[in-house]
């Protein structure tokens, strides 16, 4: 989110933008900006009841198996560490889907936080996106050790990242917001399409 002047002096909101404000490069894969993702970070007791029933409130998704994401039209659910989650819900409600997560867990050991600003959100598609990824991540990015719905984090060249496997064969990408400009860049390079290896 930003904040700007009004002529009067009074601070107010301005429209929010995405860290490469909609920028994409085409070559033997597709990276583009995948646009403004409501994300919200929960942490706790993943086994807990009351925290699986306000995970299928907000999301309507419920919580996934180690490794994978569980989606369903508005919203999805990943896995990011024993004790860590990661819910996708629209940008304009991330706010008040935290606010509601944090009523229902009184009482429990969680922590939500709406980090939805604080991220980039990507897309790679086409034939070469595997390969595109395989070129910066230290992953196996083959058919048959990556399908749709696997999720993992892990490092893409220097910088921490998320990524899974849509059910069409396209991949999300997730980093922080202030290193988005660089992951474009990277990203482009290995999609160029004279730099095709042909692994995958």
């Amino acid at each position: 989110m930003r904040w700007s002047m009004t002529k009067k002096g009074k601070s107010r909101m301005s429209n929010p933008v995405t860290a490469i404000n909609g920028a994409q490069f085409a070559g033997m894969a597709t990276v583009k900006d995948a646009g403004l993702q409501g994300m919200i970070t929960l942490r706790g007791d993943l086994g807990s009841k009351p925290l699986m029933a306000a995970v299928k409130a907000a999301t309507g998704a419920d919580v996934p198996d180690r490794g994978r994401i569980s989606r369903v039209a508005d919203g999805a659910v990943a896995w990011m560490s024993p004790d860590e989650l990661m819910l996708l819900v629209p940008y304009e409600v991330a706010q008040i889907k935290t606010a509601e997560l944090a009523q229902a867990l009184k009482g429990e050991h969680a922590l939500a936080a709406n980090v939805s600003d604080a991220r980039a959100f990507f897309s790679v598609s086409g034939h070469g996106a595997r390969e595109v990824l395989a070129k910066i991540a230290p992953v196996d990015f083959s058919c048959e050790n990556f399908a749709a719905g696997d999720f993992r984090r892990s490092r893409t060249a220097q910088v921490a990242a998320a990524f899974w496997l849509e059910e069409d064969d396209s991949f999300r990408l997730v980093w922080f917001r202030s290193v988005g400009a660089y992951m474009f860049g990277l990203l482009s390079a290995a999609a160029h399409p004279k730099s095709q290896v042909g692994v995958y």
